[in-house]
């Protein structure tokens, strides 16, 4: 049986419901006395914050959009995850890379390859050990936005442009089946709440101390 995942990220469209669900499995863990980072992405830090600001707000190309997103994931890494990470925490991180490859990769059709080589020069190979992607109909979460916010600048695209998102979270789950975990994010907020606890006690709590 392999280890507990430390490093859990939660991926999905916009208005598919993730961020909901993240206070729960952090209070999960807190009961069970794991020490947490709680982040997300862009941002986590301050210089990713006011990449993320940037990010979500100014008009850009798709190839800037990836390097203010990369440029802000490595500073995150180093000052934030990667220390969490080596002080034995579990990192809870709303979003990460899958989101850049879904959004500018897919969705913006820019180059896989200038990505894959971004995220080689970023991450060092580090990814999550377990990745919740809450799937949803675009159209469902474009209803659940217009009636929870006012869409940034990415929320307003239209539905094409998140189907491609969602096309781009489907190959990213068939390439890493081992860390992806797809929540059919359709189901009531209870049934979600209780498929994604399910999964992080199976994949975290009932593998504490586990060896590889």
């Amino acid at each position: 049986m392999s280890t507990a995942a430390r490093f859990i990220s939660f991926e999905g469209i916009d208005g598919a419901g993730k961020s909901s669900h993240i206070d729960a499995v952090a209070d999960l863990l807190r009961q069970a006395e794991l020490p947490l980072l709680l982040t997300r992405e862009p941002g986590g830090t301050p210089l990713a914050e006011e990449l993320r600001g940037l990010f979500l707000h100014r008009p850009m190309d798709a190839l800037t959009e990836a390097l203010l997103v990369f440029a802000a994931r490595r500073d995150h890494l180093s000052t934030r995850i990667v220390p969490a990470l080596a002080q034995g925490q579990t990192v809870l991180c709303d979003r990460f890379t899958d989101a850049t490859f879904a959004y500018q990769g897919a969705g913006r059709g820019f180059d896989l390859a200038v990505l894959t080589q971004l995220e080689t020069w970023v991450q060092n190979g580090l990814q999550p050990d377990l990745t919740l992607w809450f799937d949803v109909p675009p159209a469902v979460a474009a209803a659940r936005r217009s009636a929870a916010r006012a869409p940034d600048r990415l929320e307003q695209e239209d539905t094409e442009f998140f189907d491609r998102v969602r096309a781009g979270y489907l190959a990213r789950a068939e390439a890493d089946p081992s860390r992806f975990v797809r929540i059919d994010a359709q189901q009531t907020l209870e049934a979600v709440r209780a498929d994604v606890l399910k999964v992080v006690t199976e994949r975290v709590l009932a593998r504490r101390g586990a060896p590889t």
